[in-house]
């Protein structure tokens, strides 16, 4: 809990802390004045003195105004406080599922769980206020009107809001279940949704609303557990709401042989019936519900989005070769291995196509040369460093799916290189062969939409901005699939040309044929060679040039790879 709280107070800005805490202190004023005010105004009136009286209910008006207007201020000043927090969560989410692309739950967290902090941090910065303004205005009107009836009132009230607080350790346990059937849930209708067109079809329905169903179900019974720890804080609310009040009534008479008149009676009565119940109820309701659910919910994204810190100090890489040894890779613990005990060197300066029939593994290997993958076994090391640990630019990968945001061209293009300069833009451009698309929506300051570039287009922006960056290792995981072959060439002789090491995830032979060698995924074999080494002694590849069916098993062994010409 320590850690939430760091993390909340740390995105909150001073000057908007500051300035609610000042704006805060007008409203003390009134509830301060309302207990005095019943007291002597009904002390007068019972003496007769009805112009006195009404005096004091008046100024109780004008106190009421005066607090008004603070409270005013302070909801115009929640938004500063509350939003760096937000921006501040949300960076945590994107950084950490960056970092693990297979990271579970990522979209509910940016969507839900960061919206649920972001809503009950500022409810709870209203009402936390709240609280400390009414109880600081009660107890100083009590000590003002009696000290003896404060002394009869705070006591137990103060016992009740620390066993509300006490009753919380009870609830975190069943919060974080719900957070974790509430994910559960996501990733499960998420891949019935997905799925749904194939699902109707072969009359899967019931499969689905089975694996649907034990994740609603166990959500529905971690709300349930939830909902009896009411139960519980009523208890503590009877002690910190309602005793204080019948321990007053209960001394009455011994109060009034003391000297307490009846006003002072009656205005005790009032700051716990007006004051300290309402503060009480609302501060155990938003601590022990939106309270608590902060926490949970909080710690479970910092939990899960956590970053690791480059390490300055760690192992770096030397040079940016690749090498993976005995690699198997299987798509879960019980899937047959897309990749099995592959041994393969890509050193510095290389130009590498991989080619094979869909689904044998090619974007497989990409993934792992890449980091994006984990193996199942063996080892992949990019410059000696697993690829999962580099925090440097070292490798640049473009997928088949370009990745383009709204923005400018050239904010689209130098986030991977920011200190571009305006030439090295414009030679990027022009070697991939997107000078002509640049020109058409308007030169690298027009403004782009994903959705008005066709796909095509987004693939040449997207290889525009990975020639510019500094990675010495791109990776083309089918690139090019949306350019026409003479597009294809251009941009591919480019990356050829560019310094470093290129390796092209191949959807046409034509790439194959430009790359200095070629990696063959048959379905039983790897093969590693030159054209001509692969035309004599890989039938796939002979396959392949000839335009003929490829094989249907997809499996590959490193035990029959062949050396490089």
């Amino acid at each position: 809990m320590k850690r939430e709280l760091r993390v909340g107070l740390a995105a909150v800005r001073r000057r908007p802390a500051l300035l609610l805490a000042a704006w805060s202190v007008p409203e003390i004023l009134p509830t301060a004045c309302y207990g005095l005010a019943v007291a002597h105004a009904t002390d007068a009136f019972l003496a007769g003195r009805t112009e006195r009286g009404l005096a004091w209910l008046g100024g109780l008006v004008a106190a009421a105004l005066f607090g008004a207007l603070g409270a005013r201020f302070v909801y115009r000043l929640l938004g500063d406080l509350v939003e760096p927090l937000r921006d501040e969560l949300v960076r945590k989410v994107v950084a950490g599922a960056l970092r693990n692309a297979q990271a579970d739950g990522a979209l509910a967290r940016l969507n839900r769980q960061v919206e649920i902090v972001r809503d009950t941090f500022a409810g709870l910065v209203l009402v936390v206020r709240s609280f400390v303004v009414t109880v600081i205005g009660v107890v100083t009107g009590l000590l003002s009107l009696s000290p003896l009836v404060a002394a009869l009132v705070v006591p137990p009230f103060l016992l009740g809001f620390l066993a509300s607080l006490g009753v919380l350790g009870l609830a975190a346990a069943r919060v974080r279940a719900s957070l974790r059937a509430d994910e559960e849930l996501a990733t499960s209708a998420g891949m019935a949704f997905a799925g749904v067109r194939d699902l109707t079809a072969s009359g899967g329905e019931e499969f689905a609303a089975g694996l649907v169903g034990g994740p609603i179900e166990a959500q529905a019974a971690a709300e349930r557990s939830l909902a009896k720890v009411a139960v519980l804080r009523k208890l503590c609310f009877a002690i910190g709401g309602w005793l204080p009040l019948v321990i007053l009534l209960a001394a009455a008479p011994w109060l009034l042989s003391r000297g307490v008149s009846t006003g002072t009676l009656l205005g005790g009565m009032t700051y716990v019936l007006l004051g300290l119940q309402p503060a009480l109820n609302t501060v155990m309701s938003a601590l022990g519900d939106s309270g608590l659910r902060y926490v949970v919910t909080l710690g479970r994204i910092l939990d899960t989005s956590d970053v690791p810190a480059y390490e300055p100090g760690g192992r770096l890489p030397t040079g940016h070769e690749v090498r993976l040894r005995q690699v198997s890779f299987a798509y879960g613990p019980h899937a047959e291995p897309v990749l099995r005990n592959l041994d393969l060197v890509v050193p510095e300066g290389d130009h590498l196509a991989v080619v094979g029939p869909s689904g044998i593994g090619k974007s497989t290997l990409a993934g792992l040369i890449c980091g994006l993958l984990q193996p199942t076994k063996g080892e992949v090391l990019l410059g000696g460093v697993p690829p999962s640990a580099l925090r440097v630019g070292v490798r640049v990968v473009i997928p088949q799916e370009a990745y383009v945001f709204t923005g400018t061209v050239r904010e689209n293009l130098t986030y991977l290189h920011r200190h571009a300069t305006a030439a090295e833009l414009d030679q990027a451009i022009e070697a991939v062969g997107a000078s002509q698309l640049v020109r058409r929506v308007g030169g690298p300051a027009a403004m782009i939409r994903p959705s008005q570039l066709s796909a095509g287009e987004r693939q040449l922006l997207a290889l525009a901005r990975a020639y510019l960056s500094p990675a010495p290792l791109a990776v083309l995981d089918e690139a090019t699939c949306y350019l026409d072959p003479e597009a294809e060439r251009v941009a591919e002789e480019a990356f050829a040309a560019r310094p470093g090491t290129l390796i092209v995830i191949a959807h046409r032979v034509s790439s194959a044929l430009r790359a200095r060698r070629v990696l063959v995924l048959d379905g039983s074999h790897a093969m590693l060679g030159s054209h001509q080494t692969l035309l004599t002694e890989s039938t796939l590849y002979a396959e392949l040039v000839g335009h003929w069916a490829p094989p249907a098993r997809l499996e590959v062994s490193s035990d029959q790879i062949q050396p490089a010409s």
